[in-house]
């Protein structure tokens, strides 16, 4: 199987360091994509990065990674509260998904609360700000790398 972790990050994560720094800190997504890259390369991982704004787009590319990808890591920003087609479009797909985001969602707004990725993710990481991305990464290596039960 593809040693290959897809890392999708939603609407309005292409303004991190710009977007409320307070809430999520001063990082851009380069330096989230170049840590995650580099993360998966020290745990001899591949790592694509992908951002859109666009949900089609989004699913489009989970669509693509049936087959392809070992897992993905997704910070569907606010998708993941609405979202019910990306949540069918990580079923469809087929491979394990770890849910990631910035800020603690759980003590932010109460919409912020309900997650439809939540439900189809092995795991999910919140409020461990661009450090959650490495964790996820991490997470799947050991995923990867473990031995079947006898």
């Amino acid at each position: 199987m593809s040693q290959i972790i897809l890392v999708l990050n939603g609407p309005n994560l292409n303004m991190l360091g710009l977007r409320e720094p307070a809430v999520y800190g001063h990082e851009t997504l380069a330096d989230v994509e170049a840590m995650a890259v580099q993360s998966g390369q020290e745990l001899g991982l591949s790592i694509e990065c992908r951002q859109t704004n666009h949900e089609g787009q989004m699913i489009d590319w989970i669509h693509q990674a049936r087959q392809r990808v070992a897992g993905i890591v997704i910070n569907p920003g606010a998708w993941t509260h609405t979202s019910i087609a990306i949540h069918d479009a990580l079923i469809a797909c087929e491979v394990p998904v770890l849910e990631v985001h910035i800020s603690n969602v759980h003590r932010r707004e109460e919409f912020r609360h309900h997650s439809f990725v939540s439900k189809v993710a092995v795991g999910v990481i919140a409020g461990f700000g661009t450090h959650g991305y490495k964790l996820a990464i991490s997470h799947f290596a050991k995923l990867l790398n473990a031995k079947p039960a006898i």
